[in-house]
């Protein structure tokens, strides 16, 4: 029976045989599509979609925002918040500092102030390299204006606190090696406003310390011979160095070098007349002048050593006649050079209430005007001698003898119950 029945829908439905119901038969029967139903993860999702799109419509002129695909298949790279760098030492500090560019203008001006000393006196600045010098000047209370420096380690070691009113520039080393004069740069330049010596901030122990002793340096022309002074003067505790007109610049980078911080202890004074020198000078002050006086000189000494009190031979003297007093025959120094005595250095020459003594220079000597001062002010001439054959001392070392004999008897005679007198106060500059 069930096969029958079967045969019996097949003939119904088979092609161009109609039914009883006068239709044609069909070859399969009709399927309905499976309907897949979301999850309800992806229903979460269209509905925050929904509701952000409701939002968006609410807020005119505001566009939504595009929530990124959801669901196994999505990858959401991951948030990193942002890095903010740490600040150095120098900004903690309240310093800031920039990177020089090519052809920077500020650059120049380096190699200006080195060369030209009317540029130093003209702008009122001063260059300075190294550490310890920068360090002596920023104690000193010198003020600093433009510093160069190739790493911020070398900074880290300078007082901060006197830095903040300075700018700062990075520069690469080998500029720094290109603009500087020393072997071995420290790769620290620094630019100064010319120190006032009434207003640097000398060491306590150096004021302390100072004797009523100057130095007066006439017609030094050698850097070095002058920074070495300078060095010496402030060691042996003298109270200032006056500098006549024709001295090299005391603020010469070699000077500097050469006195190793000796301008920020010592008080000097540059570029003197000799008319106005003695306003410099403390009331009632002996002047002593340093030279040989030639090989005949140390011979008379030593022949008559019993005598404490010579007159130097002129004959061999480093002066020449003026070309006003021309008096014609005898001796080329009658008339004009002062009566000045010649003593040996190791003889009691200092004297209160203050003592200076006048150092020239190795080629000229001394000049006539610091005999006059001698003379006039009951001074001598001090004589270092030497063994016969020997020309002369280096200025800078006949300077040192001086000024440490000069201390030598200043203590003694403290310790004798008349010691020296102070003259941190002794006298005030001339308006």
């Amino acid at each position: 029976m069930a096969a029958l029945a079967l045969r019996a829908v097949a003939a119904l439905r088979a092609p161009g045989v109609r039914g009883p119901d006068g239709r044609r038969g069909v070859r399969a029967l009709r399927r309905t599509p499976v309907r897949v139903l979301p999850s309800a993860a992806e229903n979460r999702a269209r509905e925050g979609q929904e509701e952000e799109a409701e939002a968006a419509a609410a807020a005119p002129g505001r566009k939504p925002k595009r929530r990124p695909p959801s669901g196994p298949c999505a990858l959401t790279p991951p948030v990193t918040p942002p890095v903010t760098p740490a600040p150095t030492t120098l900004e903690s500090a309240g310093l800031r500092f920039h990177k020089a560019l090519p052809g920077d203008s500020r650059l120049r001006k380096v190699i200006t102030i080195v060369k030209s000393r009317s540029f130093r006196d003209r702008e009122g600045k001063i260059l300075l390299e190294g550490q310890r010098l920068i360090i002596d000047a920023l104690t000193a209370g010198a003020v600093p204006k433009t510093l160069f420096f190739s790493r911020a380690e070398d900074v880290k070691k300078l007082p901060l606190d006197k830095l903040k009113g300075a700018e700062l520039i990075k520069v690469k080393f080998e500029d720094i090696k290109t603009w500087s004069d020393l072997v071995t740069p420290q790769g620290l330049i620094g630019i100064f406003a010319k120190p006032d010596h009434t207003k640097v901030k000398y060491p306590a122990m150096q004021l302390h310390n100072t004797l009523p002793l100057l130095l007066i340096c006439d017609s030094l022309r050698d850097p070095g011979n002058l920074g070495t002074i300078l060095r010496s003067a402030a060691a042996a505790g003298c109270s200032r160095v006056l500098l006549t007109k024709g001295c090299v610049d005391a603020w010469e980078p070699k000077v500097l070098r050469a006195g190793m911080g000796a301008h920020f202890q010592v008080p000097i004074l540059s570029n003197l007349e000799w008319e106005t020198l003695p306003d410099y000078l403390p009331p009632e002050t002996t002047v002593h002048v340093a030279d040989n006086c030639g090989r005949f000189a140390q011979a008379r000494l030593s022949e008559r050593g019993q005598e404490r009190r010579l007159k130097c031979d002129r004959r061999y003297l480093k002066f020449h006649r003026p070309e006003e007093s021309g008096d014609e025959g005898g001796d080329p120094s009658e008339g004009w050079l002062p009566d000045v005595f010649l003593q040996t250095y190791d003889e009691e020459w200092t004297e209160a209430p203050a003592t200076a003594v006048v150092v020239g220079g190795e080629t000229r000597g001394v000049s006539l005007e610091s005999l006059e001062l001698a003379g006039s002010t009951g001074g001598r001439r001090l004589l270092i001698p030497v063994v016969p054959g020997v020309d002369s001392l280096n200025s800078a070392m006949a300077a040192s003898i001086l000024l440490f004999e000069g201390k030598r008897q200043l203590r003694a005679r403290e310790g004798r119950g008349g010691g020296p007198r102070r003259v941190a106060e002794g006298y005030a500059d001339p308006a």
